[in-house]
């Protein structure tokens, strides 16, 4: 049998990462930039989220949620407190499609509304309603075309505003920071307005918190760069270290029945356990402040490189976008100086590292990058 073929992928095989580096099956040290994604939040192969996942699968690694788990209560307190998320309740679940998945769902329940606004450049996931809201018709397949996606341009608040006024509208979806996309931040006054007019037209507000959040941005989630609080917040990536996990936080005021939502591997000890981990590190190691000390240093220094690029971002989720394609700059950088970094489109450099990249770490890909355009300027 042979895999189906689906991803472009470079002739490299990791067999082994630590920290901010990865080895592959010939000893070649790489820096990752990436973080698989985005994925990695507090370095590979911690020891405490090593020694934590073990112990756990020593005991019990999964059972259903027909019975308690206080692994799920005590991931929802310690994520409570870090996130400054207190009053929120939290819903377990697989994955960030399936995060988004359930809100929208959710949503629609809250509301007995129909329609979804997202936004241009946005991507919220793979499956049924979540690719429909998301901005890339090559990844809609017929099933999942619908009527109710409304997907209006970034940062436009009198397009949405229009859009709600019709009163039909059960949700807006809106990223932290656009991933995918291409790492653009919303304006501080259109979150701002967004909530106003959610509450105005009744309709529930959803943060796409799954590439942006879990301190990635300098902020626990990146809305929280804002005053405002949105009715619910999704999550996964960063939170689970590797392992799937996903999150969805949820207002208070929004009554649960049951049956509402359901998962049959969500919240499973094993998952808890690893997501704990990565918030007992996230704060012994104070990696949310690090984040946006480290992205302060690194776009600051890439702003000095004399080059033709616009920089975009907030701690460490980082866009760099060129005028040109940049494939050739990423094999450079990978194949030449061992250093990973991610990719949107044919033009933008993503820059996605483990929240514990350090300066000196950032240090070595800033001489690297500016070697390997010095080498194309020539």
């Amino acid at each position: 049998m042979e895999l189906f073929n689906v991803y472009p992928l470079f002739d490299i095989t990791p067999v082994k990462a630590e920290g901010c580096y990865v080895w592959d099956e010939n000893g070649k040290k790489y820096l990752d930039l990436y973080g698989g994604h985005a994925v990695i939040s507090i370095g590979h192969s911690h020891p405490t989220y090593v020694e934590k996942i073990s112990t756990q699968l020593q005991q019990i690694g999964f059972y259903s949620n027909s019975v308690q788990n206080p692994l799920q209560k005590e991931l929802a307190e310690k994520l409570g407190k870090q996130s400054g998320c207190e009053d929120y309740q939290l819903f377990l679940c697989n994955s960030g499609a399936e995060a988004n998945e359930n809100a929208l769902k959710l949503a629609s329940f809250i509301t007995g509304k129909k329609k979804i606004i997202s936004y241009k450049k946005g991507f919220h996931g793979r499956t049924s309603a979540a690719v429909a809201i998301t901005d890339n018709p090559k990844i809609i397949a017929p099933v999942n075309e619908t009527d109710n996606a409304l997907i209006l341009p970034f940062n436009d608040i009198d397009a949405t505003e229009e859009a709600l006024k019709k009163g039909d509208v059960a949700a807006v979806i809106v990223e932290g920071i656009q991933g995918i996309g291409g790492i653009y931040v919303p304006d501080t006054e259109f979150l701002t307005k967004l909530k106003q007019l959610t509450e105005k037209y009744v309709a529930v507000l959803i943060l796409d918190e799954i590439q942006s959040g879990y301190g990635r941005s300098g902020k626990f989630f990146a809305y929280q760069h804002t005053e405002i609080k949105p009715d619910i917040v999704t999550m996964a990536k960063g939170m689970g270290n590797g392992f799937p996990i996903g999150g969805v936080l949820i207002q208070p005021e929004i009554e649960p029945w049951f049956g509402m939502l359901g998962t049959t591997f969500g919240g499973n000890h094993l998952a808890c356990a690893a997501a704990i981990a990565v918030l007992d590190v996230m704060k012994d190691e104070n990696l949310v402040e690090n984040a946006e000390k480290v992205g302060n240093y690194l776009m600051d220094k890439l702003a000095a490189i004399d080059a033709a690029f616009e920089i975009r971002g907030e701690g460490l989720m980082i866009g760099l976008e060129f005028k040109q394609p940049i494939a050739e700059i990423r094999k450079k950088l990978l194949f030449d100086y061992g250093i990973f970094t991610g990719v949107s489109g044919q033009n933008i450099i993503r820059l996605l590292p483990p929240l514990s990249l350090t300066t000196e770490q950032a240090d070595t890909f800033l001489a690297a990058f500016a070697e390997v355009l010095g080498s194309f300027a020539e």
